[in-house]
């Protein structure tokens, strides 16, 4: 076996794959994956997401060239606003606190179109307008919220295909059941890896080596030891190989750590899924987002957060946290049948949650105590409550109108009443039977802590220069001081394809240099 590569890729997810399809394009002539895993669990994380990505747009027009399923007749029905540069930079740094990279966003937003169009136009991906994620049909109008519009036809499984189809005609390899355990270094510069292969130590000779193996989420130890003992309870919602792989590899080497150890991406994830892995075939549809259009309430039947506070791909990733913060570390969701037919089928269809339904509140306390709710009476006074404020709120702005693709400011405050929490937007009161509940646990994607990398070439930082390692290269969600606490979804995506490519480039760079 030839054991030398112009570059190493580990890990076979969206941003590896990015990477390897980027270094080829740049002029590698050999280029390979390894893969921890085995090929039936191909793509990290990448597989279980919907696909969603976030990028910087000009409006509906801008974005019909690389989408499938418009037809021409049904442009003039779809309300898709512009999203610039100015509004996703602030998304990312007002979710972060502020605390974000500025110059690691900047790479991200800057280079957020033109990453799509590669996918487009070079990996193929089909893109499509997310219909079914991101709008509501509000007066005959598809409309668009939260500045995100685009996915991918079959979410996750389909990216992963376009990329493994892309990386076949690439030439490219790939070897799974293959593990990276170690770096090789010469002087200052990294020049190959160390693999098990058959269970048998190989020394591969490369250029340059791309981590992209993702975070720690799925190690309980790595979660309980960096987010904390409650950690250890959170469903895994992908890959169960990211373990922090990357991490520990690195770390050998001197370089520098960044970002937010202390948080991770989560959300709110169907209580009765695999604890320890993602399922191939339900993947994202574990996910309940519907929050926002009812309440969730804990154990103890309190209200905890506000789900109202913003658009919901604004406040998943934080809520997930929240809930596994609850007693037991579960939730319920409530609607009445003002909203249910608002819920989306992937997520709350037949037969993809369990679902408790009941004539009245009374009926639905009784039928939830049986799965977990330990106090009946404080779960009926919550509702009342709640009802009570919403009806007063009414009463008080009665020219505002329930509209969940716009913040309608339907609310629970009034001079009157003070409810804690509030919600903010989309406040209907629970009167309408049937009532619908569902319960939710914490399921964690990625964790925030990663590597520090230099922006424009992704090349990670060495403690001790503080300049990026020769031959070491970074991206994924593996990149650390992106995120910080919070995140506005679909950006995960968008910044494993920018990062993916700079890497590949400057892969190729030094391939081509030697």
């Amino acid at each position: 076996m030839d054991g030398t590569f112009d570059c190493i890729v580990v890990g076979s997810g969206h941003a590896g794959s990015c990477a390897a399809l980027s270094a080829v394009e740049a002029g590698c002539k050999r280029v390979l994956i390894v893969e921890k895993a085995p090929q039936e669990w191909v793509g990290g994380n990448g597989f279980f997401t919907a696909g969603a990505h976030r990028t910087v747009h000009s409006g509906l027009q801008d974005l019909l060239p690389i989408v499938k399923n418009v037809p021409a007749e049904a442009a003039s029905t779809i309300d898709i606003h512009p999203y610039s540069a100015e509004e996703f930079t602030n998304d990312i740094m007002r979710l972060g606190d502020g605390q974000s990279d500025p110059a690691l966003v900047k790479a991200v937003v800057d280079d957020s179109r033109d990453a799509i169009q590669w996918l487009a136009d070079s990996v193929k991906v089909p893109f499509t307008v997310a219909f079914n994620r991101q709008a509501y049909l509000v007066q005959g109008r598809q409309v668009f919220w939260g500045g995100l519009a685009l996915s991918v036809d079959n979410g996750g499984k389909g990216l992963i295909a376009a990329h493994q189809q892309a990386l076949k005609q690439a030439g490219v390899e790939v070897w799974f059941d293959t593990p990276a355990v170690e770096l090789i270094r010469e002087e200052e510069c990294v020049t190959g890896l160390v693999v098990l292969r058959d269970g048998q130590r190989t020394a591969l000779h490369a250029k340059a080596v791309i981590l992209a193996c993702g975070g720690f989420e799925s190690s309980i130890e790595q979660r309980e030891k960096n987010l904390g003992l409650h950690w250890r309870q959170a469903k895994v919602r992908g890959t169960p190989y990211n373990t922090g792989d990357g991490i520990s590899l690195a770390r050998t080497l001197g370089v520098k750590l960044a970002g937010d150890y202390a948080h991770c991406h989560s959300t709110c994830w169907d209580a009765n899924a695999p604890s320890h892995h993602g399922d191939r075939v339900l993947s994202n549809q574990f996910t309940k987002s519907g929050y926002p259009l009812g309440i969730m309430v804990n154990a103890h039947g309190r209200r905890f957060v506000d789900e109202g506070e913003d658009f919901r791909n604004y406040t998943y990733a934080k809520f997930g946290a929240e809930i596994l913060r609850q007693p037991g570390g579960f939730v319920f969701q409530v609607w009445d049948s003002q909203v249910v037919d608002w819920l989306r089928k992937e997520e709350y269809g037949e037969g993809i949650v369990e679902k408790f339904w009941a004539e009245s509140i009374q009926e639905l306390s009784e039928k939830l105590s049986e799965n977990g709710l330990e106090d009946i009476a404080a779960f009926f006074d919550t509702v009342m409550t709640y009802n009570v404020a919403t009806k007063t709120s009414q009463i008080e702005s009665p020219g505002r109108e329930w509209d969940p693709a716009i913040k309608d400011g339907l609310s629970t405050h009034s001079s009157r009443h003070t409810l804690e929490p509030p919600k903010s937007n989309w406040a209907l009161p629970l009167t309408k039977p049937p009532f619908l509940a569902v319960k939710v646990a914490c399921g964690i994607t990625f964790t925030f802590g990663g590597l520090a990398i230099d922006p424009e070439t992704a090349g990670v930082i060495s403690e001790l220069t503080g300049k990026p390692m020769p031959g070491l290269f970074c991206t994924g969600e593996l990149v650390g001081g992106l995120f910080y606490k919070n995140y506005p979804g679909g950006s995960g995506l968008t910044a494993g394809a920018v990062f993916g490519r700079n890497a590949g480039r400057e892969a190729a760079r030094i391939a081509q240099k030697a």
